[in-house]
């Protein structure tokens, strides 16, 4: 269900919301949520081409939705026409097979723009980061949501990691605003989150955000919480989907066997360098043949050792399903 053209001042139109509702909460039960690389060339520019031949890797791969330009996608790194150019390469390869949640983010009138140029492209809704640098009251977080919401069209995913966290009554309330249909939670605080969903509305999506998710997967389930981004997607899908189908079918000791040999030594990899949640997940694309490119500052590209043992590990991951390289 995309959308075409400016519009702002009105919210999301209520069948729009119902019809992304559910095409969300199907794809969330059939596959993992994808969040794509954003390519850059050697010397740090856009690479578009490159861009969509990553992104074809994972449509290909069936994932429940794709959330292009989002903390994976490097969101921080992009100015509006990079990110126009995103987000219109995104919906146009996905072609209304996958609903595309498009990151928004900063302060809310900044969020707004770009949640217009999302909605202008095409995008079905938009994944609300969290705002930049200060730290905010509940009261500040719940209106930084209606702001928002007050100025697009698309329905609001909102995400809470770092310093945005809500209470059950702040999430009553966002559940309320009109066009706010889920949350994504990077916290992994399950008592905060049994609570939210406990708090939420029937039909208000969730799902689990955290670094590596699968780590958590089968805890979030537990409070309600099956869905899950994966990072390891963009790199392979093999892995990725293997995971998901275990947890799906209650295959304790083939998920124990991807957790021990595959997951757990990469996010103590990950944990070397800060930023290494995005720039390794670029460096595995890399070796796989993806032509992603480089990272942007901020971020710095793994060393010699620690891609040398990603290489290996990619090895041992994909061996464990049956895949190749």
């Amino acid at each position: 269900m995309n959308h075409t053209g400016t519009h702002t001042g009105t919210g999301a139109e209520p069948d729009t919301v119902a019809g992304t509702v559910a095409r969300l909460r199907d794809g969330m039960a059939r596959g993992v949520l994808s969040f794509p690389l954003t390519a850059f060339t050697a010397t740090g520019e856009l690479d578009t081409g490159g861009y969509r031949a990553h992104l074809e890797t994972q449509l290909a791969a069936a994932p429940g939705a794709v959330f292009p330009a989002c903390g994976t996608g490097e969101f921080f790194s992009l100015d509006e026409d990079e990110y126009r150019s995103v987000i219109t390469a995104t919906v146009e390869a996905a072609a209304g097979r996958t609903p595309v949640v498009a990151g928004i983010g900063y302060g809310w009138a900044q969020a707004a723009r770009f949640a217009r140029i999302a909605e202008e492209a095409g995008a079905d809704a938009a994944l609300v980061l969290p705002h930049y640098l200060v730290a905010a009251p509940q009261d500040g977080l719940v209106a930084q949501l209606e702001q928002i919401a007050a100025r697009t069209r698309l329905p609001l995913i909102a995400y809470q990691r770092g310093q945005v966290a809500f209470t059950a009554p702040s999430l009553r309330r966002i559940a309320r605003i009109p066009g706010v249909i889920g949350l994504k939670d990077g916290h992994s605080d399950l008592d905060r989150l049994q609570r939210l969903t406990l708090a939420a509305p029937d039909g208000f999506l969730f799902f689990n955000g955290a670094s590596t998710a699968e780590i958590q997967a089968r805890a979030y389930a537990t409070v309600g919480v099956p869905a899950y981004s994966s990072a390891v997607h963009a790199f392979a899908p093999e892995i990725a989907g293997a995971f998901f189908t275990a947890l799906r079918t209650d295959d304790g000791a083939r998920l124990d066997a991807l957790l021990r040999g595959f997951y757990i030594p990469l996010v103590e990899l990950r944990d070397r360098v800060p930023g290494y949640a995005v720039s390794l997940v670029k460096a595995a694309a890399r070796l796989r043949g993806h032509p992603v490119g480089p990272v942007r500052a901020p971020l710095t590209d793994p060393g010699p050792d620690d891609l040398a043992a990603l290489d290996t590990l990619l090895t041992t991951g994909l061996d464990l399903v049956g895949a190749t390289r």
